[in-house]
């Protein structure tokens, strides 16, 4: 399933612009891809398509200099009122049983590092966790992970901050201490 995602990350610029499930079903399977692994691929785009439709990028207008012009992410329609809908600074997201066992180690930690250095959006994380849940692999391995966590910026439109985009797709065994 990973490897169809992949071929649509890098086929299709925005998930607006990816198309529908027949068509793009005929140009996966013209493209060498099994149909189990097309299947499972389609199905999980539309829960991908489902989870991020209600998505908004709003932008954090706190007077606070530690959260002045941060970039936040809210999901459903826009709050009538002047609560805000992001958790605060000092949140913690606690995670049940089933997301530690089906995340492993490795996926939480670098869940925790992307939330500790605000790089991933409490509305988007949710959105990662569900996407993550729904994905095969008892516990999912953190290439896995990273694939999900681009395939959410890609069908919400938001463009990853430097980060992120490091961290995805940076190899660690590649990397050279200083």
């Amino acid at each position: 399933m990973y490897d169809v995602l992949v071929f649509v990350y890098e086929n299709y610029w925005r998930g607006d612009a990816c198309p529908e499930a027949e068509q793009l079903g005929r140009k996966l399977s013209a493209n060498g891809f099994e149909e189990d692994e097309i299947r499972d691929a389609l199905q999980w785009l539309d829960g991908l398509s489902l989870a991020t439709q209600g998505i908004q990028l709003t932008r954090n207008n706190e007077n606070d200099d530690d959260d002045a012009g941060t970039t936040s992410v809210t999901v459903g329609p826009p709050a009538s009122s002047d609560l805000a809908l992001e958790p605060s600074r000092h949140a913690m997201r606690v995670y049940s049983v089933a997301e530690q066992d089906h995340l492993g180690a490795e996926c939480l930690g670098f869940l925790t590092f992307l939330d500790s250095a605000q790089a991933l959006p409490a509305g988007m994380r949710e959105v990662v966790i569900e996407r993550a849940m729904a994905a095969p692999g008892d516990p999912l391995a953190l290439e896995e992970l990273k694939i999900i966590l681009l395939m959410v910026h890609w069908s919400t439109g938001i463009e990853p901050d430097a980060l992120v985009l490091d961290e995805l797709c940076d190899d660690p065994a590649d990397r050279i201490a200083h």
